[in-house]
């Protein structure tokens, strides 16, 4: 997988909402963040809204394309996940050169293109979540796009003994399964399967994981890491989330982490999608052997 280049302080940088629109004030936290390191350079339009969308496809369409083959910036951060970013993907061409592409969520389809294209990306805050996250998450987010050597080291919770090495892909469970059949989806082969969501009962994340199941993902990549799952608790049920995953992680027999701090949640720290890594299912560790610059 093909790296981008390293960013530096004070680069001007591209701030898009390819997705759903998006809560004004907590973006202005994340925007206000983000410009203590960079130059954030922000469409007028960005603040469209067409029913769950921000704005129309062509509106999105031409921002992203627009800060993609932008040369006078060196990274696109996004403002907000939700939904709308694949009915963008049969329209858009990705320039030779890569940039740090950085969000999460419904940005998972973004990430999938890359990945399918041999390019690293990075899983990480979106702009509304950033403000909420705090200096923390944003240092460790800068240091890994600027500094090549960065690796990032993650802990969960053990659920399934054995040790798997091999490029990261996935995120967002619910968005990578509509990738299923499309030249969209992140090549599985040896991969470690990343996986997280959020508002999603027990039953709907056992319906999604035997959709990867029938397509013969489990089949194709050497283990598991799963983030955080938010909101996914049935009111007054009888089983958990966890529970379900842990049961489904353990028919496959590959080797699994739960609980990384990565997601929806509180935490929600930066991994390079498409770079190298090493799980270890009984110590439930993710360790990447690979930055995701260079």
């Amino acid at each position: 997988m093909a790296r981008p280049a390293a960013l530096h302080p004070g680069d001007r940088v591209s701030v898009i909402a390819p997705a759903s629109s998006f809560d004004r004030p907590a973006f202005e936290r994340g925007l206000a963040l983000l410009a203590t390191r960079y130059q954030p350079v922000v469409r007028p339009d960005i603040y469209e809204s067409r029913r769950y969308l921000a704005g129309g496809d062509d509106r999105r369409l031409a921002e992203l394309s627009e800060a993609l083959s932008d040369p006078t910036t060196s990274a696109i951060f996004c403002a907000r996940g939700g939904y709308g970013v694949t009915r963008l993907l049969s329209r858009l061409q990705l320039p030779r050169r890569a940039k740090p592409l950085i969000g999460f969520s419904d940005i998972t389809a973004l990430h999938g293109l890359a990945q399918s294209r041999g390019r690293v990306s990075v899983h990480g805050p979106v702009l509304t979540q950033l403000g909420r996250l705090g200096e923390a998450v944003a240092n460790e987010l800068f240091e890994l796009l600027e500094t090549p050597s960065a690796r990032v080291e993650l802990r969960g919770e053990p659920q399934v003994p054995g040790v798997a090495e091999g490029r990261v892909v996935g995120g967002n469970l619910s968005v990578l399964t509509r990738l299923l059949g499309t030249p969209y989806l992140p090549p599985l082969e040896g991969a470690i399967l990343f996986l997280e969501d959020v508002g999603e009962r027990p039953y709907r994340l056992d319906r999604m994981w035997q959709h990867l199941a029938l397509a013969g993902a489990f089949e194709k990549v050497k283990g598991i890491a799963l983030g955080e799952f938010v909101e996914c608790e049935e009111k007054g049920g009888k089983w958990t989330a966890a529970e379900i995953l842990r049961e489904l992680a353990e028919e496959t027999g590959l080797p699994c982490v739960a609980e990384l701090p990565v997601g929806h949640g509180d935490r929600n720290r930066p991994l390079p999608l498409g770079a190298r890594a090493r799980l270890d299912g009984a110590e439930g560790t993710l360790r990447f052997l690979e930055g995701a610059v260079r």
